[in-house]
Order: C-alpha cells, then sequence, then structure tokens
C-alpha cells in the first residue's frame, strides 16, 4: 500500500470552520495526478465521478450549461454519452451503465411528479461506488451517506406523518429496519450508535444549522477512519471530502457560523457518537497488518 508522506505533509490543515478552504479541489486533482500510483488514481476516479454525474444533469436540463470541470470526461466527451445513450439501446461500454441509463430515461422520468434528477443521479453514483469501488474506507463513505440520507429522509416523513417507503431508496439492512419497523427509530440504535444522534438533528428547528450538524457528524467519521494512517490513499480521499464540504459551504456560508461548527465538533467528539462498528473496523484492519 502507498504512502504519501511528502503529499499528506505539504497539505495545510483544514477545519469545517474555516470561512475559505485552504486549497481547491482542482489544485488537489492536478496534484494528485502527479504524485499517486496507477492504481490509487483509479480509486480518485470514483470520487471525481459525482461531478461527472452533476454535469450530465445540468446538460439535459439545459444543453447549454455551464459545466464543472472537476471530473474525469471532457465535455465532448459529455456530449458523446449523451447522444450515444439516446440513439443505442445498450449500454455504452465506454461510460458507467448507470449513466447511459439514467440518459435514456430522463425524458420519461422527468416528467413524474415529484421526481428529482440531482437526487436521483446521486443515488445511482452511490450505489455504483458501493459495488465498484475496490477501495473500503471510499465503499463505506458512501453508503454512511446514503444510509444518513434514507434515515433523515424517514424521520422526516415521519414527523410530518408521510408514507415511509415512498421516501426511502435502495435495499439494504437500514432500510429493511425502516420498512419493517413502526418504533421511534425504526429499531436502528440497536444496530447503530449513530442513530441517536440523527434523531436529535432531525427536530433541529434551524435549516442550516441542521446541516451544518450533519456536516460536522461527517467531520468527525472521516478523521475516526484515518487516524491510524494519515499518510494513506484513504487520507487522502477523507481531505477531498472535507474540501468538497468546505466548498459547499463557502458558496452558501462563507462567514456565519465558525463558531457553531468548532462547538458542534467539540460536542460530537466528547460524547463519542461516531458509529462504533466503523471504528472497531478500522482498529481490526490496522492491528492485522
Amino acid at each position: 500500500m502507498a504512502n504519501y508522506y511528502y503529499l499528506m505533509a505539504g497539505l495545510p490543515d483544514i477545519q469545517l470552520s474555516d470561512a475559505k478552504p485552504a486549497r481547491s479541489i482542482a489544485e488537489m486533482k492536478e496534484e494528485c495526478e502527479q504524485a499517486l500510483t496507477p492504481k490509487d488514481k483509479k480509486i480518485l476516479y470514483f470520487f471525481y465521478l459525482k461531478w461527472d454525474c452533476r454535469n450530465i444533469v445540468r446538460m439535459l436540463k439545459n444543453p447549454e450549461a455551464e459545466l464543472d470541470l472537476l471530473g474525469n470526461l471532457t465535455p465532448d466527451q459529455y456530449q458523446d454519452l449523451l447522444t450515444s445513450a439516446r440513439e443505442l439501446n445498450f449500454n455504452v461500454h465506454r461510460y458507467p451503465a448507470f449513466m447511459s441509463e439514467f440518459v435514456r430515461n430522463y425524458a420519461f422520468n422527468s416528467e413524474k411528479k415529484g421526481y428529482f434528477a440531482e437526487d436521483a443521479m446521486m443515488y445511482e453514483y452511490l450505489q455504483y461506488v458501493i459495488k465498484n469501488c475496490p477501495n473500503r474506507m471510499m465503499k463505506e463513505w458512501c453508503r454512511l451517506t446514503m444510509d444518513i440520507n434514507n434515515i433523515l429522509t424517514a424521520m422526516i416523513a415521519r414527523k410530518y406523518g408521510w408514507n415511509v417507503g415512498d421516501f426511502i431508496q435502495g435495499d439494504n439492512a437500514v432500510t429493511e429496519l425502516i420498512r419493517t419497523n413502526s418504533t421511534k427509530d425504526f429499531d436502528l440504535s440497536l444496530q447503530y450508535d449513530y442513530v441517536k444522534e440523527l434523531m436529535q438533528i432531525v427536530d433541529e428547528p434551524d435549516p442550516v444549522r441542521k446541516e451544518k450538524r450533519i456536516d460536522a457528524f461527517k467531520w468527525v467519521w472521516l478523521d475516526d477512519q484515518t487516524f491510524f494512517e494519515p499518510f494513506s490513499i484513504e487520507a487522502l480521499l477523507a481531505y477531498l471530502c472535507k474540501l468538497e464540504m468546505l466548498y459547499r459551504w463557502e458558496k452558501l456560508d462563507p462567514e456565519n457560523g465558525k463558531e457553531a461548527f468548532r462547538q458542534i465538533i467539540n460536542d460530537l467528539r466528547g460524547e463519542a457518537r461516531v458509529p462504533e462498528e466503523f471504528i472497531q473496523n478500522n482498529i481490526q484492519m490496522t492491528s492485522n497488518k
């Protein structure tokens, strides 16, 4: 396994309370292209694929839309994907199959009531990474993201008396409990320690603070995943995931809430709300090396 001492040691420290990221994701992509092994570059492909997915949705909605060049594909490749998917009745194998299928079905799905293309595409992206990425942490990160989305959605749906099953995506242990249990926490707290924190988050009346608490939770999870291997590809992936969060908040809320972020992080660490099963898995895998 490659260790990136020089690359990681040279990166500026970042905190969720930072008003502006110290390094751009584009700069990081260029540095990684020069420093990573071919094997690890393939892992980062899965990270940057989310921008390809977002660009595809943008082009489906507006062929003249401005594209984010952080993805893996070029503008010509995006156009090729859209054209090929629409004209052919089979998957275009030079691109992930789920992207071609999404494009092919978009015209029909976009007419459905309550259809949100961005959410539908991100679900397909998460599923693709979970099934195909060779890196354990990247798979677990996407699985955690999907589970958090489903748990929070289910709790909100129940709060407003909606049919929970109409809003849940995917089939795994978490969604099965959500669909088959009527208890307040869907019996999830018995297996997932972090559900107690999510139950508090869903009751947060301030939508901005609610989003910050979710990101703070994820930030601490990333810290725990990489605590024992600060120069690994996993540490680099965690850094990129954190940068992505910072850039989202820079656009939404560049100055407000720094102290709130610090307090949320401290509370999470102090109360050990990071999923215990992920910590134990990380310790076990480290001890076996």
